[in-house]
This record gives C-alpha cells, sequence and structure tokens, in this order.
C-alpha cells in the first residue's frame, strides 16, 4: 500500500510546463526505479514513470509492480497550484495537489475522499539525472512512516 502511496505522491508532486515561451520543466521524460538505493517500507519490485507536457499541465504516467507483486498502471495531469486534480489507476488516492517550493522541489499531498493520506517531496538533482521521492503516511496501526523512492533518468 506504501508503495501506490508513494507511487500517488509522486503523481502529486510532478512537474508542469512553465509559462509560454519559458523553458520546460526539467523533471519531463522517462524515469526507472532504482530499487538498490531506494529504501523504506514496501519499496516496488520495479516502477517506470513518465512526465510530459501537455495543455493540462504536467501528465504523469507510471506504471509499478508493488512489494506484493500487484502491478498498477496510474495517470494524473496537473499543474503546481495547490488544487486537487484527479488521479486514475491508484488503490490509495483519487486525488492530488503540487506546488513547487523551489528550482528543483515539489511538495505533493494525495488524497482518498477528501483526507490527506500521504505527502511527498520532489527532489530532481542538481545535475538532473535524479530524481528523489520522499513520502509520509500513516501506517495502519496510525504509525508514521516514510519510504524514499530513488529514479534513475532515462
Amino acid at each position: 500500500m506504501l508503495s501506490s502511496l508513494a507511487a500517488g505522491a509522486l503523481l502529486a508532486i510532478a512537474p508542469v510546463v512553465f509559462a509560454a515561451g519559458a523553458a520546460p520543466d526539467p523533471v519531463i521524460g522517462t524515469w526507472k526505479l532504482n530499487t538498490g538505493k531506494s529504501t523504506g517500507a514496501a519499496v516496488p519490485r520495479s516502477e517506470t514513470r513518465t512526465y510530459a507536457a501537455s495543455a493540462g499541465g504536467l501528465t504523469l504516467s507510471y506504471k509499478r509492480v508493488g512489494a506484493d507483486g500487484k502491478e498498477i498502471s496510474v495517470k494524473a495531469t496537473y499543474k503546481y497550484d495547490g488544487k486537487d486534480y484527479p488521479v486514475t489507476g491508484s488503490p490509495d488516492f483519487e486525488a492530488l495537489s503540487a506546488r513547487r517550493v523551489g528550482p528543483n522541489i515539489v511538495e505533493g499531498t494525495q488524497k482518498h475522499k477528501g483526507k490527506i493520506v500521504s505527502t511527498t517531496t520532489r527532489t530532481l538533482s542538481k545535475d538532473r539525472k535524479t530524481l528523489t521521492l520522499m513520502t509520509r503516511r500513516a501506517d495502519a496501526k496510525g504509525q508514521m512512516t516514510t519510504a524514499t523512492l530513488v529514479y534513475d533518468r532515462q
């Protein structure tokens, strides 16, 4: 479940293209999960995510095989404006919001039935080759857990 949340969280913090005429968001492209560098509860067995510019902002699509072996495909299109946007394919949340807090940092929230179920901070490395998602959520016992997922640019 955490892997789904982390992935969704990742959705929530996906980048969008800047105003017309500006350079595209540097996170746009394809990213593959580096399981050897990822830590925390329920690190997925595999995941590939793609960020693409779209008329509605930024579209994030990813396919993941969770720690439990279940495969999911998630998609969301959103902007960095802090508003909620719909998510399809996630078993853990159906909405996300995102806002840029630094040149390479985006914070996001994932919601289920209007309630925040996880928060994610997405950081793009200075060389733009590594993407790190740190997701925080409460587990079934109410204890806070953290997962750090590291992705390599493809």
